[in-house]
């Protein structure tokens, strides 16, 4: 890695995070230059932004530099230049998110609590014990899948479509650098528009007919004034709603898959966890920090300006490497471990910061607060039985195949 010169290290590689390979490469920049330039890539010319003090800062002031029109590194294909409230600057940011920001309000969140604790014991009661087993398929994915139907009210039965239209939104390659085939996204996205057209309709149309409103999204936005039509909008809509079920999708199931890694990698944290439950939620904070389930945002700067040190144009691109801002030593002690107990675990920047700061970010900790409150008194052992298989994206910092084997616990 040392005979890379400096100018030439592209840390939009996708491949650096399928391999593994990424966390070197993230240093060196940190600690040369921290506000890198790399002209050649195959996502254009960018600023990578890899210290976490200037992440915060470039994060926070959304006057400088704008989140329009895309948030991701290269330009989707031209069928998916949809837009969505994450991709937009305040005052229509603003105005959109608010429409939808209720349902993971507080009070909500505390009455799906117990639906959500429900729903984790049914996935949990029914895992194979003693032999092996994919566990992002069947506790993240299926978890999540489960969330997500109840977020939007989507049929019960047909929630890993939601899954699939996530994946399919996250992984393009000219957006990221994921193997995706055009045609299969686009079909994909036909699919997507149309089942979740359907879904607006009906609710449109019990609410019509005297239905109680729910809290769920859909609902939501149709109570909004901003909002109410943006059906009429199909790229809004189709945008709109994409970033809620990513949103809903990545953050979430990469944790709860992470988690597992995170703990077989440092077994001793495991031991920790098992003698003081009580560290549960600090050890989530931990987990998503550790893992950064979303490696960076992009943003663009609207004016000349300078960032420690460097002269950015404006028009430049800049990507902000959360990813990195979490594995960095001024902030983070021993940053590549697991430490569950780490005091300032909460300083983790992978819900971003400012206006755009995830809106679900109480509810992701929620769910997996409550999936280790299932797991521990159930299992003694998860152990990882073979090595994890990564994602190809330089986004979506994902596990895609971690084989477990759970040791139930035995009453001494």
């Amino acid at each position: 890695m040392e005979e890379v010169a400096l100018a030439d290290i592209d840390l939009s590689n996708p491949f650096l995070y399928r391999q593994g390979r990424w966390q070197e490469y993230f240093e060196r920049v940190r600690n040369e230059a921290p506000v890198h330039f790399q002209a050649k890539s195959p996502f254009g010319p960018f600023w990578s932004v890899t210290r976490h003090a200037d992440i915060v800062a470039v994060d926070k002031d959304h006057e400088t530099f704008s989140a329009e029109p895309f948030i991701i590194i290269g330009e989707p294909p031209r069928f998916m230049d949809v837009a969505m409230f994450i991709a937009m600057d305040p005052p229509k940011h603003d105005r959109q998110r608010a429409a939808v920001q209720g349902v993971v309000a507080p009070k909500n969140l505390r009455e799906m609590e117990g639906l959500i604790r429900s729903r984790v014991q049914e996935v949990l009661d029914d895992l194979p014990i003693g032999e092996p087993f994919n566990w992002v398929d069947r506790v993240s994915i299926e978890l999540t899948a489960r969330m997500l139907a109840t977020l939007l009210d989507f049929p019960y039965e047909e929630r890993r479509k939601l899954v699939e239209w996530s994946d399919l939104a996250s992984s393009m390659e000219q957006a990221n650098g994921g193997p995706s085939d055009n045609d299969e996204v686009f079909r994909g996205f036909v699919d997507a528009a149309r089942g979740l057209s359907a879904l607006w309709r009906d609710k449109e149309a019990r609410l019509a007919a005297g239905e109680e409103p729910g809290f769920d999204l859909i609902t939501m936005l149709q109570s909004n004034e901003d909002t109410k039509d943006l059906i009429d909008r199909p790229m809004e809509f189709l945008g709109n709603l994409t970033l809620l079920i990513v949103g809903g999708n990545d953050t979430t199931r990469n944790s709860m898959s992470g988690g597992v890694l995170a703990l077989n990698r440092f077994p001793d944290q495991f031991e920790k966890l098992k003698a003081n439950p009580d560290l549960i939620p600090n050890m989530v904070s931990e987990i998503i920090r550790w893992q950064t389930p979303l490696a960076y945002m992009r943003r663009v700067a609207k004016k000349d300006t300078m960032l420690n040190g460097q002269f950015i144009r404006k028009g430049d691109k800049l990507v902000m490497w959360y990813a990195s801002g979490n594995r960095d030593e001024r902030v983070f002690d021993r940053p590549d471990d697991l430490i569950i107990d780490r005091r300032n675990a909460r300083n983790h920047i992978s819900f971003g910061f400012g206006v755009h700061r995830c809106m679900g970010n109480r509810l992701a900790e929620m769910q997996l607060r409550i999936l280790w409150e299932e797991l521990l008194p159930r299992f003694d052992k998860i152990e990882v039985v073979d090595e994890p298989e990564y994602v190809q994206s330089n986004f979506v910092r994902g596990i895609s195949r971690l084989m477990v084997q759970l040791t139930p616990k035995t009453d001494a």
